[in-house]
């Protein structure tokens, strides 16, 4: 009994000491005092050796002191001599353990990097602030010194280029920037000659960046030469252009587009004849036209040195005749073997060009009037309700349909009104593992069950004034990439419903996302778990969750309208 009175006047006590301190804890914000930390700096001229781009450089301080010894954090920064405030510097990080670390470092190619964003100059010695920055509650201390830096000596040239400004069509939100298409040679090496095929607005100004997004390389110009943190560039006439841009040259060249057309056996005047597309915005063209049998290509201007083939082994990809030879890619011309009405698409944008021809349907039987609701049944059971507009019904999200199943298309819920059917399968395409996959069937009057070509996520539109069906599927690969230019692109198999899957070698530490190019970008919400959800946006986080390599099966279940997610990866 006499050891629990004990250790209960024991409780007491250190229960009094614990309110005690807490109520000096409680001191009113601004009360108290907040001591500045002192660099320590042991060079203040420093060289970095770009043969060593991982050399650190630590940089140390005596700590800031509060005077009711709340707890301090540390940023280490450089920035500009001078600067007033540090909100933006050139170069930051958080010291160790969440900022209680008295020290912390840089490698020699965050700062030449950082140092090369902000304009500083290759080779050249510069003179920067680096300072320590203690932060307890609402208190900040600073302490800064001058640090001469020299640079690499060899200027950082971008691996990925993107336009943005007043004068283009994406306007100045740099998250929106037109990526350029990056040119390779014959091994598949960089060149560092960029182009884009844009709409440019007259006296209206732009720039080229290295990222979509802040820090990066920005370059403006005048006259074909390319100057980074240059002025705007603009051109004098509104219109089409081909941009290129060269960082081995330093240069840039606008090519004026005025007409991209169809030559060919295809059209009524031969290779004689150059029938043009429409430019429908975003780099790419389009137009109805009557074809016939036979081969045919693309031109710009109507002029010969600017030919468009197809590569060869492809079924949909373009390549520039004039630059095929120095990137080692065969071409040829392509082939259509079904007179008919097409509407043509060509795509030049982007990291690959492409072509669709979409013949038009001939409807022997169309629906003789547009019914007041629509609806897709099977067995009985409603599979989708249809949104109309107009002559037009349209599937809200993508419809999960199978081959094994029989479908019905009614004007009533319950199959008692009028009855629909198709002259072809939904999904029946001669390119069934392309990005995505689109065609366009006959609708007609009629009781015959709706068959399905494939299992697959479909988007379904009903025009009942020209009487057909248009229908689209996405397939999904799996990026898989440590140099962006030498990427896998792994096919998924479609898994009913709305997943996929596929097994491969992957290796650790390299980036990854799953895509249709480029509507579909899946991302992950949390970047390095295997498992987890996962949101479709350009911007959207790679994947870096592989931390052995080996193999692995990738798992991912989308939503009805693709825009989320979720995926697992696991180790065979």
């Amino acid at each position: 009994m006499k050891k629990i009175k004990i250790l209960l006047c024991a409780f007491i006590a250190l229960g009094f000491l614990y309110s005690c301190e807490e109520e000096d804890n409680m001191a009113a914000i601004g009360e108290w005092d907040l001591s500045e930390p002192v660099l320590e700096l042991s060079n203040s001229n420093i060289i970095l050796n770009e043969t060593i781009p991982g050399e650190s450089f630590e940089f140390s301080w005596e700590p800031a002191v509060s005077s009711e010894r709340y707890q301090v954090r540390y940023t280490l920064v450089i920035d500009t001599v001078g600067s007033d405030d540090y909100n933006s510097p050139i170069l930051s990080k958080v010291s160790g353990n969440g900022g209680r670390e008295t020290s912390a470092s840089f490698t020699a190619s965050e700062i030449d990097q950082a140092l090369s964003f902000a304009g500083y100059e290759a080779g050249a010695e510069s003179n920067v602030e680096i300072a320590v920055i203690a932060t307890s509650i609402d208190k900040q201390a600073v302490d800064a010194q001058e640090l001469s830096v020299t640079r690499f000596e060899t200027e950082y040239k971008p691996q990925n280029l993107y336009l943005s400004g007043v004068g283009t069509e994406a306007g100045t939100n740099l998250a929106d920037a037109i990526p350029f298409r990056a040119l390779n040679n014959a091994d598949g090496q960089l060149t560092y000659r960029f182009e884009t095929y844009t709409q440019l607005e007259a006296g209206q100004g732009f720039r080229i960046y290295s990222n979509p997004g802040m820090p990066a390389h920005i370059y403006g110009g005048n006259d074909g030469e390319l100057v980074k943190n240059g002025g705007a560039i603009s051109v004098a006439e509104s219109g089409v252009y081909r941009l290129t841009i060269d960082l081995e040259t330093e240069t840039y060249e606008l090519l004026k587009i005025d007409r991209l057309g169809i030559v060919g056996d295809v059209i009524p005047d031969g290779w004689g004849g150059d029938e043009a597309l429409e430019y429908t915005g975003n780099g790419t063209w389009k137009s109805e036209m009557s074809l016939q049998e036979g081969g045919f290509l693309f031109r710009l201007n109507g002029d010969w040195g600017y030919l468009f083939k197809r590569i060869q082994g492809t079924q949909d990809r373009l390549y520039m005749e004039s630059q095929a030879g120095d990137a080692g890619i065969q071409i040829e011309d392509i082939p259509l073997s079904t007179a008919g009405n097409y509407i043509i698409t060509v795509d030049l944008s982007g990291d690959t060009y492409t072509y669709s021809l979409e013949r038009e349907a001939v409807v022997s039987n169309p629906p003789s009037e547009t019914p007041e609701n629509l609806y897709l049944l099977s067995n009985g059971e409603t599979v989708a309700t249809f949104e109309k507009d107009g002559d037009v019904f349209r599937s809200v999200t993508y419809i999960a349909l199978q081959a094994s199943a029989s479908y019905q298309l009614n004007s009533a819920e319950d199959g008692s009104g009028t009855a629909y059917s198709l002259n072809g399968m939904i999904g029946d395409t001669s390119n069934p593992d392309g990005d995505s996959a689109a065609g366009s069937i006959p609708l007609v009057e009629g009781e015959d069950d709706i068959a399905v070509a494939r299992d697959q996520a479909y988007l379904l539109n009903f025009n009942f004034e020209s009487g057909s069906l248009s229908w689209k599927y996405y397939n999904i690969k799996l990026f898989h990439w440590s140099n962006w230019d030498d990427r896998d692109e792994f096919l998924m198999t479609y898994v009913h419903p709305y997943k996929f899957t596929t097994t491969q070698p992957l290796e650790a530490g390299y980036e990854m996302k799953f895509n249709s190019p480029w509507d579909i970008q899946f991302g992950a919400d949390d970047p390095s778990a295997m498992s987890g959800t996962m949101t479709n946006a350009g911007d959207s986080s790679n994947f870096v969750n592989i931390t052995s390599s080996g193999t692995y099966t990738a798992n991912i279940e989308v939503s009805e309208d693709y825009q989320t997610g979720t995926y697992e990866f696991i180790a065979e």
